[in-house]
């Protein structure tokens, strides 16, 4: 018995030199050590790259018909004609709808008939100032006040003339107006009136609505704050303007901003523009939504990063660089525009730079990092580190293989 305790304490305190020589062997946990040492953060990064990037202006804008004609009657009378479909384009002067122009051609031809008949009485009259202008002055045949009532009545019958042209014309026009024409090159909209109805000038429902598609408007406004930005790159060439889908993924057209508001609305701090855009394809519908990216400039070979890599402190923009000896330095930047998750850098940075763009939340200037390969979200110790379940365990998010990843601590 004695023997068997003596195997067991010396079993025992081998056991506990092993336990502490391995403990002491092994690696320190993520964090700082006894020495007040940081261990390699695990990091993603990236070198800055050159780019030709566009720099843009983004507005919520509508698209509007470049001209919109609600067509109406001129005149009374029932539709006898209707010479167009719903939704069909149609061209200037091309007939729409046609009112029963008797009417209108009977007091045409009263008109007509009136004026020849006042023209005869000119004729007459004339032929009678003439007869008398040869005799006037022998004081033979007739007296000075007949040659002047012969002159007063070629006056009056010249004036009936002249009346009844603008009568004739009158007639002419409203028989015109029975016959309903497109006034521009366009598209119908829905028909308001089938034939046989009763149109009358007076009412306020119209007959059609025409809208002319080629080209068309997109209208859009921006913060008052750019307005300067924007006049200074007018003055240099035309601007650019994109339209892109509701969901600002995919751009749908490329127009010319045509118009800028003479003022800013001092209610909403913003300014109105406008692009003019051909619009063959009639992709742009009068009255859609659309998003519009006015382009400034295109910086040819711009310094750009991911924009995760930017971070905002209390001086303003910055990133972590890598420095070659795998410790980090914060760096400010300053940030042109972020667009599709690109940040644009003016200064701060050159191409080749390598910049952290996840990881770092644990970072200080002078920390030490590992750069993991693969993208953010796939984040792996190139080494084994004692996390809380043991060796190899980081504390990071490390998905398994085949499994769905673990939540973060």
């Amino acid at each position: 018995m004695a023997m068997l305790c003596a195997v067991i304490a010396a079993s025992l305190a081998a056991w506990l030199v092993a336990s502490h020589e391995q403990k002491a062997n092994a690696a320190p946990e993520i964090g700082h050590d006894e020495a007040g040492q940081q261990g390699a953060v695990p990091v993603f990064a990236t070198a800055a790259k050159a780019e030709d990037v566009q720099v843009i202006l983004r507005g919520i804008g509508s698209v509007q018909a470049y001209n919109t004609v609600t067509v109406k009657s001129r005149v009374d009378g029932n539709i006898v004609q209707v010479a167009y479909k719903e939704g069909q384009d149609v061209k200037a002067g091309e007939l729409l709808l046609q009112l029963d122009p008797r009417p209108y051609q009977a007091t045409l031809d009263q008109a007509n008939a009136n004026q020849e008949k006042d023209q005869a009485t000119l004729t007459n009259a004339q032929l009678n100032l003439a007869r008398d202008a040869a005799i006037v002055n022998t004081n033979l045949a007739i007296s000075r006040q007949q040659y002047d009532n012969d002159k007063a009545a070629v006056a009056t019958d010249q004036g009936a003339v002249d009346s009844d042209k603008a009568q004739v014309e009158q007639a002419r026009v409203n028989l015109d107006y029975a016959s309903i024409r497109s006034p521009i090159d366009g598209r119908t909209g829905r028909r308001e009136v089938d034939i046989g109805n009763l149109v009358q000038a007076s009412a306020a429902t119209p007959l059609v609505v025409i809208t002319q598609m080629k080209p068309i408007f997109v209208t859009f406004s921006l913060a008052g704050t750019n307005l300067t930005r924007i006049r200074e790159a007018m003055a240099k060439h035309p601007l650019t303007v994109a339209a892109y889908d509701a969901a600002d993924a995919k751009q749908i057209a490329e127009g010319q901003l045509t118009l800028v508001d003479n003022q800013v609305d001092p209610t909403t701090g913003m300014v109105t523009l406008k692009a003019t855009f051909t619009n063959d394809d009639e992709i742009l519908w009068p009255g859609a939504f659309v998003n519009a990216h006015l382009i400034l400039d295109t910086v040819k070979n711009g310094v750009t990063v991911p924009s995760a890599a930017v971070q905002i402190g209390p001086k303003g923009s910055f990133v972590y660089v890598v420095k070659p000896d795998s410790t980090v330095d914060t760096r400010g930047v300053d940030v042109v525009q972020i667009e599709n998750n690109t940040a644009l850098i003016g200064k701060g940075l050159a191409v080749g730079d390598k910049v952290v763009d996840s990881g770092q939340e644990r970072l200080y200037p002078g920390a030490k990092v590992a750069v993991q390969q693969g993208e953010p979200g796939q984040m792996n110790a190139q080494e084994p580190e004692i996390g809380p379940e043991g060796v190899g365990s980081t504390g990071v998010n490390t998905p398994a293989p085949g499994g769905q990843g673990i939540n973060p601590r």
